[in-house]
């Protein structure tokens, strides 16, 4: 089955091929509204805090990539499925030891700590370095789980999706996204603690959120699986690989990557260098404002649910705006209809006739006739919304009370709208346009099943380099392009993503030792919240790294589509102005 007789999915399929991602973003936000609080109350550091958080980056790199490879090399009908299942069995494993890592810790000490079972101080030392290190395991375990599951989310979706619906597929992850953020952050902002079912299992309110997403992450990737079926991959150009063949063709991707998927990973290591502080320590910085604010250091179960009240406000504003900008870019498909291989005179013809068709039509109608007009360009309304982000960031300034911080909260919902949306729509819609135009697509699919740079025994190395800087040069009209492998591409798109955070993580380790080594309650009691103000000042690192990133933006070229739009919209003006003044 090639790309182009994909059958046309519903929108009831795109939404159960989509739900699986809800379900992922429900565990992101476990870890995201509760994770700093969390290893806070245990006794962990800022500091130490923020380099627990380089799991992120270290499973970006390592499970993206290659369970996109290896599962781009499968012949399996289950390829994508196989490892959405196995991520999940692993995020769930994770989830528990999160949510019961006090009680382990506990029991282990007594099984092995070698006191005689009364309670007392050391034995609480123990315990609670034990419990810090099962939950640093655990935490990474939920990263490298999260990242293989959302990438085989996406690898499905670039399968199942025929290249029309990529956009409006990404579109569906988007929503999902956001409403996954509802869920998650909704009931953690709820108490959960008042619930009789969740009453007996005790614990905290941080354990029984766990417990409600384990729930909702299979309930959701269940869903998924059961219904979606993959098209099998027949490609005869990969077969199944050891683990230095899958290396070598990840980095023969990476360096054979077209310019213009080059570009919108570069925008990525500037927009997520923005990104992460807000993910990572909104909840905290809410905690911090609220000390600020009562000039007391509030329960982290307050502020941590006040936290989590101000993500569910951004989640709400995140759905809403999800379902209208993407109108903004809608599609209209009476400037897609140029037969293939239509020259310039024909063209401007048939133009000619249909301009003058929709005229009489609207002035039978009594109306003006109203030409199609231009969708905004994916990379314009991304450089909007970082923007808009860094103007928020900056705002920390200004910001004295809870109502204001949880208002500027709410208000980056409108920029992960996009975030979630924009950058991996223009992703597949260049890796449609690049297999779209190789000769060598397979008989499946193009975009899923051979990677970049593959070569035939006929082909020496020296013809693929001459190829490859042609492309690269973005000649890639002298000459033919080679077939690009979804999932390795997608998972080399998400190395951009998850780089930013090592940097964030140094970063904000340094202004947390800069600005909250020396708190002004010099004599109190060590506190969680009062007194510390590293937080905005790494949102505000984040605000500016999101201006340049938005300069970025403007670099990527738009997308054959956009081209071939403004190519009919200028000359259905021109045949307009034609036919006003004959």
């Amino acid at each position: 089955m090639t790309a182009s007789t994909l059958p046309y999915l519903s929108q009831w399929q795109l939404f159960t091929l989509s739900i699986g991602m809800a379900g992922a973003q429900v565990a992101w936000t476990v870890e995201l509204g509760y994770g700093t609080p969390f290893l806070l109350s245990l006794g962990l550091s800022e500091q130490l805090t923020s380099l627990v958080w380089l799991a992120g980056p270290i499973s970006g790199l390592v499970a993206q990539p290659l369970i996109g490879a290896i599962s781009d090399a499968s012949t399996s009908r289950y390829r994508r499925r196989l490892w959405i299942v196995w991520s999940t069995v692993v995020l769930v494993v994770s989830c528990i030891a999160l949510a019961y890592a006090e009680s382990m810790a506990l029991l282990l000490v007594h099984l092995f700590g070698g006191g005689a079972g009364v309670r007392g101080p050391t034995e609480d030392k123990q315990s609670k370095n034990v419990a810090i290190g099962l939950a640093v395991a655990a935490f990474y375990l939920l990263d490298f789980s999260l990242n293989a599951l959302q990438a085989s989310l996406r690898n499905l979706l670039l399968d199942v999706a025929p290249p029309r619906q990529l956009s409006a597929g990404n579109a569906w992850h988007g929503r999902m996204t956001h409403a996954g953020n509802i869920v998650g952050y909704g009931f953690g902002f709820l108490n959960l603690a008042g619930w009789p079912i969740l009453r007996s299992l005790g614990g905290n309110q941080f354990r029984k959120f766990c417990l409600v997403g384990i729930v909702i992450i299979v309930i959701t990737v269940w869903i998924t699986c059961w219904t979606q079926d993959e098209p099998q991959n027949t490609s005869s150009t990969q077969q199944e690989s050891g683990l230095r063949d899958i290396i070598i063709n990840i980095r023969r991707a990476i360096i054979n990557l077209p310019v213009p998927i080059r570009k919108v990973c570069l925008v990525q290591l500037f927009a997520f260098m923005a990104w992460f502080p807000f993910l990572f320590y909104a909840t905290t910085y809410i905690g911090q404002i609220m000390a600020r604010q009562d000039n007391r250091d509030p329960s982290v179960d307050v502020a941590t649910r006040l936290g989590n009240l101000a993500m569910l406000l951004y989640s709400i504003v995140a759905a809403i705006a999800g379902t209208l900008l993407p109108q903004l870019t809608r599609r209209d498909l009476r400037l897609l209809q140029s037969p293939p291989g239509e020259n310039e005179e024909t063209e401007y013809t048939r133009i000619q006739q249909t301009v003058s068709r929709w005229k009489t039509e609207a002035v039978s109608h009594g109306k003006k006739l109203t030409l199609p007009r231009m969708p905004v360009a994916l990379r314009d309304v991304w450089s909007f919304a970082l923007i808009l982000y860094g103007l928020i960031c900056l705002a920390t300034f200004f910001i004295d009370t809870l109502v204001e911080a949880i208002i500027a909260v709410a208000l980056v919902g409108i920029c992960w709208a996009v975030a979630s949306w924009a950058p991996y729509a223009m992703i597949m819609e260049f890796l449609k346009e690049v297999n779209e135009a190789s000769p060598n697509k397979s008989g499946h699919r193009g975009s899923s099943d051979a990677v970049i740079g593959a070569t035939s025994s006929h082909t020496t190395p020296e013809q693929v380099s001459e190829r490859s800087a042609l492309l690269n040069d973005g000649t890639h009209n002298k000459v033919e392009p080679e077939p690009i492998a979804g999932g390795t591409v997608l998972g080399i798109h998400n190395l951009a993503i998850v780089f930013p955070q090592f940097v964030v993580a140094l970063v904000a380790s340094l202004i947390f030792r800069i600005v909250d080594k020396s708190p002004d309650i010099i004599g109190l009691p060590e506190t969680i919240y009062l007194g510390k103000n590293g937080v905005a000042w790494v949102l505000r690192f984040g605000g500016l790294s999101a201006f340049v990133g938005a300069v970025v933006a403007q670099w990527i070229p738009p997308t054959e589509q956009e081209k071939r739009m403004r190519q009919q919209l200028r000359l259905m003006r021109e045949a307009h102005d034609y036919l006003r003044t004959a």
